[in-house]
């Protein structure tokens, strides 16, 4: 089984996209637009705007991100589920919890807690929930 992730922006797909391939320094996100798709298709996507984003991918480290545009009016924002974030070393966490909080709502303050030295969670700008920690306890 192989489980990726898909999510929806109000028109700020590619600005996040890029952000979160920015952030941890992966290669920058694959972007299809809706303008790329065959004329047929895009009329069944009325209300979209030619260069919104129909399909974005981000791989790094072995996990994928996908994502696009939502229609105009569509969706209630990303409620119930967070994307964690595990990184090598605190000052690592530290750096990726504090770039994506940037403009965001930190939820919980990135610190040590009994199952790992740095455990953090907010919602950046864009509306993603994230958990940032440490893997496997390493300091």
């Amino acid at each position: 089984m192989h489980v990726t992730p898909y999510l929806f922006f109000p028109g700020t797909c590619e600005a996040a996209m890029r952000f979160y391939a920015e952030v941890p320094g992966a290669d920058p996100p694959q972007i299809m637009r809706m303008s790329d798709m065959p004329p047929a298709d895009q009329e069944d996507m009325a209300g979209m705007p030619p260069g919104s984003v129909m399909n974005a991918m981000l791989k790094a480290g072995g996990v994928e991100i996908m994502a696009s545009d939502m229609p105009p009016g569509e969706g209630a924002g990303m409620q119930g589920v967070s994307i964690h974030l595990a990184l090598d070393s605190v000052a690592e966490a530290h750096r990726v919890f504090d770039a994506f909080a940037e403009g965001g709502e930190v939820r919980m303050p990135m610190g040590a807690t009994f199952w790992t030295p740095a455990f953090g969670t907010l919602t950046d700008r864009y509306g993603t929930r994230w958990m940032v920690s440490v893997e496997d306890g390493v300091a």
